[in-house]
């Protein structure tokens, strides 16, 4: 077991990293969704999640990187050498911020609840609690809307579909 100590410097480490990226994105559409660390000591991998609430410019993860880099050696975080990349989130990377929510509008979710239920269909609504779907009910295609609040939301992925 990892002492608790190791999960509060990762932590601290994380939320620099995060608060470092924000500072490079090029305008407030852009937003940072995950930052993560991984690899061993002595060769550690950090990964940056960005997305756009419009269209998104892989150029734009270069630039972020490139920015990023020298600032990140300075701060001495790593006690050798690291990776760092910067990318999008692919369409099957889950949803885990109400922005990102909102992006998908339209779109079809699978919901992995809490309870252990899942539930797949239309995202309606966004709200600062919580996602309204429109799901199918039975055979008849019925569908019915259904509040989730993000509380009760395990996992979610945007469903790819060719309609």
């Amino acid at each position: 077991k990892v002492p608790s100590f190791i999960g509060i410097i990762l932590d601290l480490r994380v939320d620099k990293i995060w608060k470092l990226t924000e500072r490079y994105l090029p305008d407030a559409s852009y937003f940072v969704v995950d930052v993560r660390l991984s690899g061993k000591k002595g060769y550690e991998k950090v990964t940056v999640m960005v997305d756009c609430d419009t269209g998104f410019n892989i150029d734009v993860c270069a630039k972020i990187a490139q920015s990023m880099s020298a600032e990140l050696d300075s701060m001495n975080l790593f006690e050798a050498s690291y990776t760092l990349e910067v990318s999008s989130p692919g369409i099957d990377y889950p949803l885990t911020s109400a922005r990102q929510y909102h992006k998908n509008l339209g779109r079809y979710l699978r919901i992995d609840r809490m309870s252990g239920d899942i539930l797949k269909g239309e995202l309606m609504k966004t709200m600062d609690s919580g996602i309204t779907l429109l799901v199918d009910q039975d055979k008849k295609k019925e569908k019915q809307s259904v509040f989730i609040p993000f509380s009760d939301i395990k996992k979610s992925k945007v469903l790819v579909t060719f309609k």
